[in-house]
């Protein structure tokens, strides 16, 4: 009779947890179906931890409007019920003060030309939001079926932001952020707002896997002779290689920048990303010229196996022709990103960048590619042959007709 009533007892505990695993295993396939469970809430972009302060305010913010925005792009993904894929690269540019027409215009060479979708990553002072949206969402369908785009407004440390939103060019400093404010993002394109894509966004995209194991950026030398380039010349702190590199086009993975210990001079130890950029401009604020730029110079001086070099022609700029031509691979194949800093798109200085400004500015889509923007634009460079970039229109045009080429041939390139 004892031995009974032990097996009664143990067969009933057996039903009570099999019936605590039933319960279990249904609420578990409830959550993961949706139910009750975590949902994924689309918000306004992250800005910088608490490990740097609360971001700075500065300006009015309207958080609804921004998940409204975030929302509806959202939508555009479905179009006749078909789902199409997220666009697969990533392209950031900061904008501040007068940076509106020059950005919007740069944005308009990168979709123009550009063969898969793309992601823009807007990054713009508070009044300028309106007027970003309503230049993009202006532009025909077939043309904004090509991206999405988010505006994010200006985020610095708070306990800094006032010395890193004046270090340079107003904002431009941001760009030191990226890794800490995009966080799910994996690697991006950045571009400063005077860059001219005159070659899809794709080929500059595919150096990403040109990257070995340890690098996690590329960029172009500042110069290709150290005989006439800035920091070889004037810079008072440490730069990458002979000639310094250039930061106005830039290809990141975030992940590996987020994830690596950097060596520096400041500790024996390597820093993350986020713990080095502060000490590092407390360091050698009264020793840079070119701010953000200097610091990445710096960053990259003591880790080189961090970074990878790509040509001059995808980071042109006057310094590379007004004392004659001196990038050798823009002389073989042409001229892939157009980069006009020192003002040269808006003054009569270097007339061959403004006139390359110009006709993309005013180029209509869908109107024919050579006859309204390419045959003009020979026409106008012919125009500026007594400038030393002058002399050498041809590289302007040379990599640009081939792109203009394969503007017909999108249809064929459906995300």
């Amino acid at each position: 009779m004892r031995g009974y009533i032990r097996a009664l007892l143990m067969c009933t505990v057996f039903a009570a947890l099999s019936g605590l695993y039933v319960y279990s295993t249904l609420f578990e396939a409830n959550m993961s179906a949706g139910g009750n469970g975590a949902k994924r809430v689309y918000g306004p972009p992250r800005v910088l931890g608490p490990r740097h302060g609360d971001p700075d305010k500065a300006g009015p913010q309207s958080s609804h409007r921004h998940n409204r925005y975030i929302m509806r792009q959202r939508g555009r993904l479905e179009v006749d019920g078909r789902r199409r894929p997220q666009p697969s690269m990533h392209l950031a540019v900061v904008a501040c003060g007068e940076r509106l027409e020059e950005t919007v215009t740069m944005l308009k060479s990168a979709v123009l030309f550009s063969i898969k979708g793309l992601q823009l990553h807007i990054f713009a002072e508070d009044q300028l939001h309106t007027s970003f949206m309503e230049a993009l969402e202006s532009w025909p369908a077939f043309i904004r079926s090509r991206f999405n785009y988010t505006v994010y407004p200006i985020r610095f440390p708070s306990d800094n932001a006032a010395e890193w939103k004046k270090l340079f060019k107003p904002c431009a400093s941001q760009r030191l952020f990226l890794p800490l404010i995009l966080k799910d993002v994996e690697s991006l394109v950045y571009v400063d707002s005077d860059i001219l894509f005159l070659q899809p966004v794709d080929r500059l995209w595919d150096f990403l896997s040109l990257f070995d194991s340890a690098q996690l950026a590329a960029m172009a030398p500042e110069h290709e002779e150290p005989r006439i380039a800035w920091y070889s010349r004037f810079a008072r702190h440490p730069f990458y290689g002979r000639t310094g590199i250039n930061s106005g086009v830039m290809l990141m993975n975030l992940t590996r920048m987020r994830n690596m210990f950097f060596k520096n001079d400041m500790t024996s130890v390597g820093l993350r990303w986020e713990e080095l950029l502060m000490p590092l401009l407390q360091k050698y604020k009264l020793n840079i010229t070119w701010g953000d730029q200097d610091l990445l110079n710096i960053i990259f001086h003591y880790n080189p196996e961090l970074l990878l070099e790509f040509p001059c022609q995808w980071n042109y700029r006057p310094d590379h022709c007004i004392y004659g031509s001196n990038c050798a691979s823009a002389e073989d194949n042409g001229i892939y990103i157009l980069h006009g800093n020192r003002g040269v798109y808006h003054d009569h200085k270097q007339p061959a960048f403004k006139s390359v400004y110009e006709a993309i500015r005013k180029y209509s889509f869908g109107a024919d590619p050579v006859a309204s923007l390419l045959a003009p634009l020979e026409k106008q460079l012919l125009k500026t042959t007594h400038t030393y970039c002058g002399k050498s229109h041809a590289l302007f045009t040379k990599a640009l007709g081939h792109g203009l080429a394969r503007i017909d041939r999108k249809a064929a390139h459906v995300w």
